[in-house]
């Protein structure tokens, strides 16, 4: 049971204030959704009445809007009705710190329990006969027989916060954590802090919970630092580890009521900036810079201190990366991913990343792309760096060839040589050799930062199950290495589906795709319908042509597959897809035109 001589608030002086007691400060919005329990304060289970609605405008008396009692049904028990009675002394408490009778009814009614805390203190002080006593302390005089509710209001008063912990309950803390803000803010009017309140959540928690994605990377930028840090992005780690030992843990980042909350919590210092100087310079510069308005969240919350900053020295961070972006807007998409560009360590490091990869011949232009595309490579040390750049080297990437690797995929720098050497020791096992291995990761990188049980051994198994014999596979995936990210679902599949509609036997697609594997490749819309319409109904040919001859599909059916067409329609001349597409245009000309080039003609249909 809790007691006011437990609880050592602050005393704070009345302040004056200007301002009407029916202005309107607090927005119903600022309340959480789902309010946040806190298991740490016990109370007695109380049953509150629902918030009395806001009034349209200030005009009207609301004089009595908390006074007036509600009417209540006729078995109405009496802890209700010292319920009721409670939220309406909190409420005249709150008015008369200049809030109007709408606000503080919205408040009174959603700080659950910072009211059962008064009424308990009351209690606790009947049963003792205590409140005698406040007069020899030097209090306010309390009779014994004044009314409940009078007796709230008194408690509320002495408690000394002035109504701020009832607020800040209100907008989603648990009563210990408004307690220990309220603490802080001891010298801030509620007025004041509502108005701030209200304002850093329209500027900065505007857009909608994001689905545990900003928890996501939270997740991702520890997990690749392997840097010393500086004092602010230690505080950084430590709101993470707050979030992580919570229920939900950092996926519940995202969620604006519980990241507002944890956010407060953490950095109480927050409620003390000014709006005008402060925050709205900042919230604009970022504008600016190209971070979108629903995304400032995601930079505030994986970078709190950014709020500290002044925004010349976050003016003065960003043009240190103006070379990454290629446009002054990128700069704010790298921002989002990574605002921990910001930060000393970080800017630090960046110059050293810098300097490695010119001692390694890379081609600045392809780490500022690396960079733009993957920042968390910033947070790695270059001792780790350096041995994922001696892997690439063991199959002759290097120089340019690496700066083209990394530019494509660079969160290849940020695996583990382990993890990195048992995706090649796999294709090893498949029958590709290391020099092939090697022109693959220039072609396509993606394939080593893939997963090899969910990922190419599910390509592999897909290629057996049409019918590639397991020795064509290197063949396969020497031609065409992206099948080993390509969906099996979204688009293997569906392609295989669609031959097979064609008329094609399960045998005939796996012969063709061993001879020409980038088959599975080819959009069915934009590539394969067409061509094979073109060879069916104007060529006249059965479909099995493209069996022994799948490299069809490759050719243009504008640029090449029409105008030879339409040359040996011309001349009456019939021959093989291989005989008609295979040759060069020297070649095509000086067999069946009998000259050393070949003129285009146009199809008849432009005759």
């Amino acid at each position: 049971m809790f007691s006011s001589k437990f609880l050592p608030f602050p005393s704070n002086p009345t302040l004056p204030f200007s301002l009407s007691p029916h202005t309107h400060l607090f927005n119903p919005s600022l309340l959480p959704q789902n309010p946040l329990p806190s298991p740490n304060i016990p109370f007695k289970s109380l049953r509150l009445l629902p918030p009395k609605p806001l009034l349209s405008s200030p005009s009207g008396d609301q004089s009595n809007t908390a006074s007036a009692p509600a009417s209540l049904p006729k078995n109405q028990s009496s802890e209700t009705q010292e319920t009721q009675e409670a939220q309406e002394a909190i409420s005249e408490f709150l008015q008369q710190s200049g809030l109007s009778a709408a606000d503080s009814d919205l408040i009174s009614s959603n700080s659950p329990r910072y009211l059962a805390m008064l009424v308990d203190g009351v209690k606790e002080l009947d049963e003792l006969s205590l409140w005698d006593s406040w007069k020899s302390e030097g209090k306010e005089s309390v009779a014994g027989d004044v009314g409940f509710k009078k007796k709230v209001f008194y408690m509320a008063k002495e408690k000394g916060d002035n109504g701020k912990v009832a607020f800040l309950e209100s907008v989603g803390l648990s009563l210990s954590s408004a307690m220990n803000v309220a603490r802080y803010l001891s010298a801030e009017t509620l007025h004041c802090l509502i108005h701030r309140v209200k304002c850093m959540k329209e500027m900065l928690f505007c857009g909608s919970n994001d689905g545990g994605l900003i928890g996501k990377n939270a997740r991702r930028m520890m997990m690749f630092l392997s840097i010393t840090i500086d004092e602010e992005v230690q505080q950084t780690l430590s709101f993470f580890e707050k979030i992580e030992a919570r229920r939900g843990g950092l996926e519940t980042l995202g969620s604006n009521n519980a990241s507002f909350r944890y956010l407060i919590e953490s950095f109480p210092r927050l409620l003390l900036l000014s709006v005008e100087s402060r925050m709205k310079p900042m919230v604009e510069f970022l504008k600016n810079i190209g971070v979108p308005r629903e995304r400032m969240i995601n930079v505030i919350l994986l970078f709190p201190p950014i709020i500290f900053y002044n925004i010349e020295v976050i003016k003065r961070r960003v043009l240190a990366f103006k070379e990454v972006a290629a446009m002054d807007k990128d700069v704010g998409k790298v921002l989002v991913k990574y605002p921990w560009i910001l930060s000393t360590s970080i800017q630090d490091n960046y110059k050293e990343v810098l300097s490695f990869f010119n001692l390694e011949k890379v081609p600045t232009v392809s780490v500022h792309r690396a960079i733009k595309s993957w920042p968390h490579l910033l947070g790695c040390s270059t001792n780790k760096l350096k041995l994922m750049v001696e892997q690439f080297d063991e199959l002759g990437v290097r120089n340019k060839k690496l700066g083209l690797v990394i530019a494509k995929s660079p969160q290849l720098l940020l695996r583990k040589p382990r993890e990195f050497l048992q995706v090649i020791s796999y294709l090893e096992h498949l029958g590709l050799d290391k020099e092939t291995i090697g022109r693959i990761i220039g072609r396509c990188p993606e394939i080593f930062a893939t997963s090899i049980e969910k990922t190419l051994k599910r390509k592999i198994e897909f290629l057996t199950g049409i019918g590639v014999l397991r020795a064509h596979l290197p063949r396969v995936i020497k031609k065409y290495p992206e099948l080993l990210v390509s969906d099996v679902d979204r688009t293997l599949l569906p392609r295989v589906t669609y031959l097979m509609t064609l008329g094609l036997t399960g045998k005939d697609i796996a012969f063709m795709v061993r001879r020409f594997s980038p088959l599975l490749g080819y959009s069915i819309e934009e590539v394969l319908r067409p061509k094979v319409e073109f060879l069916v109904n104007t060529m006249e040919r059965p479909i099995t042509d493209v069996v022994d001859y799948p490299r069809y599909f490759s050719y243009s059916l504008e640029k090449k597959i029409k105008p030879r067409f339409w040359v040996l329609r011309g001349r009456n001349v019939e021959c093989s897809l291989k005989d008609m597409l295979g040759k060069n245009d020297e070649e095509f000309a000086a067999e069946y035109l009998g000259a050393g080039s070949m003129p285009v003609p146009s199809s008849p249909g432009h005759q």
